[in-house]
């Protein structure tokens, strides 16, 4: 009977969770992030469009598993960092919302590493990091 209760507790956390923004394993994949530095134009998303970034400066080019053909052009993702090769290079319970403006196998810049899921902008990946590295795994969902 205990784990049938389980069964049902489930849900109703990963719910509970969601509405109270909190950014867990209930909703999220996985993947890797990697950064890459100006020049950010022109993007395969908006060109040389200059309006594309937020003010925050948190943007993203998507890799081949979030790409979708181009339909991930202004898609909005939460990120956070959950693991490094370095210990203490994530930011603990730090999330950011970045956009995609980019197509990360095309970006004008290259990532600091190659066949990741998102390539962040510096600032992005400055937010979720504590140390400079060439790439993190991650927790994403799109919002």
């Amino acid at each position: 009977m205990m784990h049938f209760k389980k069964r049902l507790l489930l849900p109703f956390v990963c719910y509970f969770l969601s509405v109270s923004q909190f950014f867990h394993v209930c909703h999220g994949d996985v993947g890797t992030a990697a950064q890459y530095s100006p020049p950010y134009l022109p993007t395969a998303c908006f060109g040389d469009d200059q309006t594309q970034f937020p003010s925050s400066n948190l943007f993203a080019a998507a890799g081949d598993g979030i790409w979708d053909n181009g339909a991930s052009c202004g898609r909005q993702y939460l990120v956070r960092c959950i693991s490094a090769s370095q210990p203490g290079t994530c930011v603990p319970d730090q999330t950011i919302q970045v956009k995609i403006v980019d197509y990360a196998p095309t970006a004008l810049s290259p990532p600091s590493a190659q066949s990741t899921t998102i390539v962040l902008s510096e600032t992005a990946f400055g937010g979720i990091t504590n140390v400079p590295l060439d790439s993190i795994n991650i927790e994403f969902q799109q919002v």
